[in-house]
C-alpha cells in the first residue's frame, strides 16, 4: 500500500503507463535500485520508490546516499522536456542534497510540477531565451519523514536560442 502523501488527482495514460514501463527497464534506471511507480498523462507528476536491496544498500545497512541523488536525477527535466515539446531544450545543471536522517527501509519521492510553475518558466523562457531555475524533490519514508532533500538546478531554452548559443559558441 502506498503512503497517502502519493495519493494524486492525476490519471496516467497508456503512453505515460508505457513510458513508465520502458524507463524502469532501462539500465541507468533500473541500476538505481529505483522503481518509477506513477507516471501521470500530462508529464506533471511522478512517483518513485528506493527500496533497500543489493544496489542500494551501503556498508551500515541504510540506503547509500549516491543511490539517492542519482535515483532522483533526469524526472524533472523529462517532464519538462514533454511539457514543453520540441520548440524548447531542457537540461539538468547542477544538484545539492541534504541528508536529514538514514533510509532505513522503503523511501519515496514524488515530482511535481504546477501549472503555474510550468506556465511561469515557459513564459521567462520565451521573454529571456533562457533562464536557470530550481526545483525541489524529498525522499520520504512511508511515515512522511524526510530522509533527503534535493535541490535541482535546471536550463531551459527555445531551441532557437540554444541553437544560436552554440553556434556562437563554435565559431
Amino acid at each position: 500500500m502506498l503512503p497517502d502523501f502519493l495519493q494524486t488527482q492525476r490519471t496516467e495514460s497508456c503512453h505515460s503507463k508505457f513510458f513508465r514501463w520502458g524507463m524502469n527497464c532501462f539500465p541507468v534506471i533500473f541500476g538505481t535500485g529505483v522503481k518509477i511507480i506513477f507516471m501521470s498523462s500530462d508529464w506533471h507528476e511522478v512517483h518513485i520508490r528506493l527500496g533497500i536491496n543489493i544496489w542500494s544498500r551501503n556498508y551500515v545497512g541504510t540506503i547509500y546516499g549516491g543511490s539517492l541523488f542519482s535515483a532522483a536525477d533526469s524526472f524533472y527535466m523529462i517532464m519538462l522536456s514533454k511539457i514543453f515539446g520540441k520548440d524548447f531544450v531542457v537540461w539538468d545543471k547542477a544538484a545539492a542534497i541534504r541528508f536529514k536522517r538514514p533510509g532505513t527501509e522503503r523511501i519515496y519521492a514524488k515530482f511535481l510540477l504546477t501549472e503555474e510553475q510550468v506556465a511561469d518558466i515557459k513564459a521567462q523562457v520565451e521573454q529571456k531565451g533562457e533562464i536557470d531555475f530550481m526545483l525541489h524533490v524529498n525522499w520520504l519514508n512511508k511515515d512522511g519523514k524526510v530522509i533527503a532533500e534535493i535541490d535541482r538546478t535546471m536550463y531551459a531554452a527555445t531551441k532557437a536560442f540554444y541553437k544560436e548559443k552554440l553556434a556562437k559558441r563554435n565559431a
